[in-house]
């Protein structure tokens, strides 16, 4: 099925955004990627089980993405459907000290708004790029502090439109890991279970974090975050710059000067730079200290 008939279909049946050949490096924070044959943002539940099936029924291919922050999109671009969740779930309820999020709302702006609160344990978060759902499907973490720590439950539709709550512990998570990942869930909503502490502490402890995160990595270049996880007993940072890495380039993808656990887009580079460069830390790191360095971000579209 081509492009315009897809995106025809789906006039039927969703109200948000639907755009053809969208480019993916507009939706990243890599800024790489090729187009997605069809990019939709829904506007609300309904309109993502609407989504659901009229993928399911016409054997689409639907690829679900946040806010894109820990993706590297390949060159080729991805087949299908895109759903990115963009505005459709921003919304924020209260009960006590938990909090009920929309999947879509942003990390940092979660963070804030139970920091205003009172309410303590979300601190490690507040500079971490993304949306709530994508950190919970990653169990993302900063300075000591993860996501299945403050994640009481989650609410997930099924890719025949059907919700569930999965508890904490039935989220299997683990460092940079959850149950999500594998699974043919959509996360539409998660609560977050904080204690009561003082405000003005609570800030500054943000204000330490994020202080901390300026003056360390290299925010001022698009990236995907830490491109590789903490191997056990090791910091995969400190192995590259050891392997004399800090500045090295493939195109224009370069092992960042300012922190070695980050590959950066320095300047018109595609996927297959980073990819390359990728492979060639890992292959230096093992040659050099026999550890293997295994990709936090998730590479999606087609080879």
């Amino acid at each position: 099925m081509d492009n315009q008939k897809i995106a025809n279909l789906l006039e039927t049946t969703v109200r948000g955004q639907i755009r053809i050949d969208e480019p993916m490096s507009c939706h990243t924070s890599f800024h790489i990627g090729g187009p997605a044959d069809v990019l939709v943002i829904p506007e609300d539940v309904e309109d993502i089980r609407a989504l659901l099936k009229t993928a399911r029924d016409n054997n689409i291919p639907l690829t679900v993405l946040g806010n894109g922050s820990n993706v590297l999109v390949r060159d080729k671009g991805i087949r299908g459907i895109v759903m990115k969740m963009g505005n459709a779930l921003k919304y924020r309820k209260k009960d006590g000290r938990a909090f009920s999020f929309g999947s879509g709302i942003s990390l940092a702006q979660c963070c804030r708004i139970i920091a205003e609160e009172g309410l303590t344990g979300m601190e490690f978060a507040s500079g971490i790029p993304g949306s709530l759902g994508g950190a919970v499907y990653m169990n993302a973490g900063a300075y000591d502090g993860e996501m299945k720590n403050i994640v009481r439950s989650v609410l997930v539709m099924n890719r025949s439109g059907q919700i569930k709550t999965l508890q904490n512990e039935d989220l299997d998570f683990s460092y940079r890991h959850s149950a999500l990942q594998g699974a043919d869930y959509i996360v539409i909503e998660v609560c977050i279970q904080a204690e009561t502490g003082n405000k003005k502490e609570i800030f500054e402890k943000m204000e330490d974090f994020n202080r901390r995160r300026i003056s360390k990595q290299p925010l001022e270049l698009p990236s995907a975050g830490s491109t590789f996880k903490r191997p056990e007993g090791h910091f995969a940072g400190y192995l590259i710059e050891q392997c004399g890495l800090k500045g090295f380039r493939i195109g224009g993808a370069e092992v960042s000067p300012k922190h070695a656990g980050f590959i950066v887009n320095a300047g018109q580079a595609t996927a297959a730079d980073v990819l390359q460069l990728i492979e060639h830390v890992q292959t230096s790191v093992w040659n050099e200290y026999g550890v293997k360095l295994e990709p936090e971000i998730l590479v999606l579209g087609e080879k």
